[in-house]
């Protein structure tokens, strides 16, 4: 890793997500800790690459869509579904007042937990999945990130959000998805897209065990 690759990432990152502070948090977390060691060579690139498990770490252009759509603040509280290395929470825990990620293969979820507290991200809390999709303690949550694909908002992570509250999820089919985030309003729930993308699966009833998609 060298600071021009970094600066490289960065201005590639900057032609689709404008917000300075994302922008300097995508630029600050270190990207190359959360791939495994043969691939922290490419870890500055802007590509997703498998951390084991059949699961990935997101692009960063993504990461920083997804965290812009978002529009954390710093009293928000977050929940992620799908924890995978840890790279979207800590990108978010730099923003947020906490986040509360859950993750359903319990190495990743030892795996993030361990190098969170080795960076020092001391406002995440990382949770085994429970059997229903959300947060096991039921708590309501100002932003939802769901870091897998899923054929459609689950409906109990509506009834988690608060009053005004965003969710951005890749929603589509197993092969294709949009990234769209959602806002909260009363009994309605506004959503736009923010282009297509490629994510892997969500385990569990909100996924495609189920479905012929």
């Amino acid at each position: 890793m060298t600071v021009s690759e970094i600066e490289h990432l960065i201005t590639e990152i900057s032609r689709d997500v404008h917000d300075p502070k994302v922008i300097e948090v995508l630029r600050t977390v270190p990207r190359d800790r959360f791939v495994r060691q043969e691939a922290r060579c490419w870890a500055w690139k802007n590509q997703a690459l498998a951390i084991g498990y059949g699961q990935t770490i997101s692009q960063p252009v993504i990461v920083a869509l997804m965290t812009e759509a978002a529009a954390i603040k710093s009293t928000d509280h977050v929940l992620e579904i799908g924890t995978g290395s840890g790279y979207q929470a800590a990108v978010a825990a730099m923003l947020a007042k906490t986040v509360t990620t859950v993750e359903v293969i319990d190495e990743l979820r030892r795996k993030a937990t361990k190098l969170l507290d080795e960076l020092g991200i001391d406002n995440v809390q990382v949770k085994p999945a429970g059997t229903e999709i959300g947060a096991p303690n039921g708590e309501s949550y100002d932003v939802i990130l769901i870091t897998a694909a899923v054929p459609e908002i689950p409906p109990p992570l509506f009834e988690q959000l608060t009053e005004g509250g965003r969710i951005v999820a890749p929603v589509g089919n197993r092969n294709e998805q949009e990234l769209i985030v959602g806002t909260k309003l009363s009994t309605r729930f506004e959503s736009r897209s923010l282009g297509r993308c490629l994510f892997v699966p969500l385990h569990g009833q909100h996924g495609f065990e189920n479905r012929s998609s």
